[in-house]
């Protein structure tokens, strides 16, 4: 596992080990404790190829989640010829098109970065698509990518798929701040679903290139499924879309946004739209949503309802724009 200390690589390498195989974690081991069951092989991957010093040798299956092409490229030189099995974890951001539903994973991608590029976080996906190419050439037909699209679950260090069960859940009296979303869409797959796909495509010798997503829900769907496991009683306050723009909320992620939602008109009316058909029939199960919230909310409440997060709206600014918006209703 070329990580194994955050969310999907933690996921991973704790179910791979749950299944009898020996994991080695290659990663500084600066941001979580490995798995209980793994062994560290620790390193910088800014060392260029000496950081895969010790891991050389043959390996049943590596897996590869870096966004930094040359993190993958060094790692490709030093471990492809001796991994009989190679999963990349892409991104469906790597789509040159999210505004048209149901694109499949023959659509086109964007334009990839030079290898040798340190990748910024505005070139996500540009640089995922070169991750992608190094992979092919590198691996070949002994290659698996996926591309998920958001990930959720118990552990999300993003803080947007725990926003809502955590905000229903830290006053559940409370009016709550809610955009009009009966145009939105969402598309969340469990850390875990996709972890549990990743060691069984291992396994099974599974290759291709698949969306790895979840199923396309309506956003009022998901806030009814949250509301309910938070066992929230107060009033929801829906707000029209275009005001929330106007007063600087963000869709989708940021320190003032509200997350998972995706408004139509900003250009990503397909981003959860994305079919998952392929990967379905590769072997890729998904347990309902409301187990996934219901997760989310066991870990968001581990973690303090009240904590600072990165991304949804602070107590503070919530309360001042429903406040605002009731008066301009009136």
């Amino acid at each position: 596992m070329l990580g194994g200390t955050v969310f999907l690589s933690a996921a991973v390498a704790t179910e791979a080990v749950s299944r009898g195989h020996e994991v080695a974690c290659l990663a500084r081991s600066t941001s979580g404790l490995i798995p209980e069951g793994t062994s560290l092989l620790r390193t910088d991957r800014e060392r260029g190829a000496e950081a895969y010093r010790d891991a050389k040798g043959r390996w049943d299956a590596v897996v590869e989640v870096s966004w930094q092409p040359r993190h993958v490229c060094d790692a490709l030189v030093a471990l492809a010829e001796s991994a009989r099995h190679w999963t990349y974890v892409s991104s469906c951001s790597v789509y040159a098109d999210q505004s048209t539903w149901g694109l499949d994973e023959r659509s086109d991608l964007l334009t990839p970065l030079t290898p040798g590029d340190t990748a910024t976080e505005d070139m996500y996906g540009e640089s995922k698509v070169a991750c992608e190419n190094a992979c092919r050439s590198a691996i070949g037909p002994r290659l698996h990518v996926l591309r998920p699209g958001l990930i959720g679950g118990p552990g999300d260090p993003s803080d947007r798929f725990g926003y809502w069960p955590a905000r229903f859940a830290r006053r559940r009296d409370e009016a709550v701040l809610v955009p009009d979303g009966t145009e939105t869409w969402t598309q969340t797959i469990d850390v875990r679903d996709l972890a549990a796909w990743i060691v069984t495509a291992a396994e099974r010798g599974v290759t291709g290139t698949f969306n790895a997503v979840g199923e396309s829900t309506p956003l009022s769907r998901v806030l009814d499924i949250a509301r309910a496991s938070a066992e929230h009683t107060g009033a929801l306050v829906t707000v029209d879309p275009t005001w929330l723009l106007q007063h600087g909320v963000q869709p989708w992620s940021g320190p003032i946004s509200l997350p998972l939602w995706l408004p139509p008109g900003v250009g990503f009316d397909g981003f959860a739209r994305r079919p998952c058909a392929a990967a379905l029939d590769a072997g890729l199960r998904r347990r309902p949503l409301s187990e996934t919230v219901a997760a989310t909310l066991d870990f968001e409440r581990a973690s303090g309802l009240e904590r600072q997060r990165k991304a949804g709206l602070s107590p503070e600014k919530e309360k001042s724009l429903l406040v605002e918006w009731t008066a301009e209703q009136h």
